[in-house]
């Protein structure tokens, strides 16, 4: 880490530097201060053809442990209109007709992986949805702060650990227990697992709406079916990790452009609201806390665009309020709002 400083926090702050993206993000905000840098070290390549040379260096895919071969064997490419045109495409065709027993993993490992993707692409566009509903993001550097918000997410969810989707789907597949299920529906249950596990958690519509067409119910009764196999197959039920409400709280405010005075007050009072028997669910509970939170500041939300970037339903969100209304004072810090402010929320 390295100190600069930053335009939004109004101070030199300490900054990481994201080596695969380039981009320099200030580790009080998520501010972007910097984007595409270009990496001026060293980059050291090898060319040696001896047969006894050993250097690693920029040769040869990843290997895969989870597959039998190591995700290292041959794949004869497709013909490219050069002069060996018909012969690689005859051994092509021999090649698909072979036994390749990993084949229906390695599919499912794409698709993992194209979830994965999707479900970060989802968080941007949900961010910038959003700003162009609220009319006034309609000007060009609101929107743009809302790109930049969009990158700030990366470096979380670019953790997505496909690599704990992959094997949690492989020990499922491995008991031969799962023909004739909805393979989609599998697919993103292992990933809506993975996350949990990984302490990343992702809401089950936000996994739904990456799932090639699987519904909610469906994704639910997958997951539960590989809570079980694999709570069989440990002799113990399977941790998937408590979520709290404000593993959402971050990304949900920065989905509403709020600014950082009102996100760090909406993490504060998710954190006292875990004091009170509040039984509602934590996506809930951070959707009526986001609420509460915007109607106190100047830059007011309504409900529609708070149920857009959470996905929790208007009625749910009122009734969740309603169950914090009575403990509002102390939720909320008394330095973002004071007692009289308190008391003009409307009722629920």
């Amino acid at each position: 880490m390295s100190d600069a400083f930053c335009s939004d926090c109004k101070r030199e702050t300490e900054v990481v530097f994201d080596h695969s993206a380039g981009d320099t993000v200030c580790s009080e905000c998520g501010l972007v201060l910097e984007s595409h840098s270009i990496d001026e070290t060293s980059e050291w390549r090898t060319f040696a053809n001896e047969s006894g040379d050993n250097d690693p260096n920029r040769v040869g895919g990843p290997s895969n442990p989870l597959l039998t071969d190591g995700g290292l064997s041959t794949v004869i490419a497709k013909p490219n209109g050069s002069s060996g045109e018909f012969l690689s495409s005859s051994l092509g065709r021999w090649q698909n007709r072979g036994s390749n027993p990993d084949r229906g993993l390695i599919v499912a490992f794409k698709t993992i992986a194209t979830m994965s993707d999707r479900v970060l692409i989802f968080s941007v566009q949900s961010r910038i949805v959003v700003c162009v509903w609220s009319f006034k993001f309609f000007w060009a550097r609101s929107l743009g702060q809302a790109i930049s918000d969009g990158c700030m997410l990366s470096d979380v969810d670019k953790g997505l650990d496909q690599d704990r989707a992959n094997e949690i789907y492989k020990r499922v597949e491995d008991q031969k227990s799962s023909r004739g299920r909805n393979q989609d529906a599998l697919l993103a249950a292992c990933l809506y697992i993975a996350c949990r596990q990984e302490d990343k958690p992702r809401t089950v519509k936000e996994i739904c709406s990456v799932a090639n067409g699987a519904t909610k119910k469906e994704i639910g009764r997958a997951k539960e079916y590989i809570v079980k196999q694999l709570g069989l197959e440990k002799g113990q039920s399977v941790e998937m990790g408590t979520i709290h409400a404000g593993d959402f709280m971050r990304r949900f405010c920065s989905n509403l452009g709020m600014n950082n005075q009102a996100v760090k007050a909406a993490q504060e009072s998710v954190q006292k609201s875990e004091e009170f028997d509040i039984r509602r669910s934590p996506i809930s509970i951070a959707a009526a806390v986001i609420y509460i939170i915007t109607q106190l500041s100047d830059d007011k939300k309504p409900l529609k665009d708070i149920s857009l970037a959470t996905g929790v339903a208007e009625g749910t969100i009122r009734n969740s309020y309603k169950d914090l209304y009575p403990h509002v004072s102390k939720i909320i810090p008394n330095w973002y709002a004071k007692e009289e402010d308190l008391k003009n929320l409307c009722s629920p």
